[in-house]
């Protein structure tokens, strides 16, 4: 039997109860769910690479059957239904873009009827412009917090 709380344990607590551990409980329990995420995605990464193994050449055949690259399609084997789904994930060039968007409006027309345009100012570039600079754009700026993370690392005793 060993003193020290248990991910079974754990499982029963609320975070109140679970704040109150001694920390060396709670850094062996990060410890171990840390081991668990990473095994966790391992084993979905490996079945992942399985379905594709087993369906991959299916589902792309089928795609073309349907006259389409991407998108979803259904399989049936042995009374299931696979659902093989590929994403279209779409990038575009900036600089054509503007040039498109210069065209546009050269020919009289409004781009945002066809287009949405969103600046963007990387943090880094903001903090590291002049006051004055950094004063014209400040009104548009919000900033917000993500999810706080933390880590525990055991000190050398030295």
């Amino acid at each position: 039997m060993t003193n020290r709380t248990t991910l079974a344990q754990l499982r029963e607590m609320d975070a109140a109860q679970a704040a109150r551990l001694p920390v060396d409980h709670l850094a062996l329990l990060l410890e171990e769910v840390g081991a668990l995420k990473a095994d966790a995605k391992h084993l979905a990464d490996l079945l992942h690479d399985a379905l594709h193994a087993r369906y991959g050449e299916a589902a792309a055949a089928a795609r073309r059957a349907d006259g389409k690259d991407t998108g979803r399609v259904r399989l049936e084997q042995d009374g299931f239904e696979i659902v093989a789904d590929l994403a279209k994930r779409v990038e575009w060039n900036q600089p054509k873009l503007a040039e498109a968007v210069a065209t546009i409006r050269g020919w009289g027309e409004d781009p945002a009827d066809y287009v949405t345009v969103e600046i963007r100012v990387p943090e880094s570039r903001f903090t590291a412009w002049p006051p004055r600079i950094r004063a014209v754009f400040e009104p548009a700026r919000t900033v917000a917090t993500g999810r706080p993370s933390y880590t525990l690392e055991p000190k050398d005793v030295a």
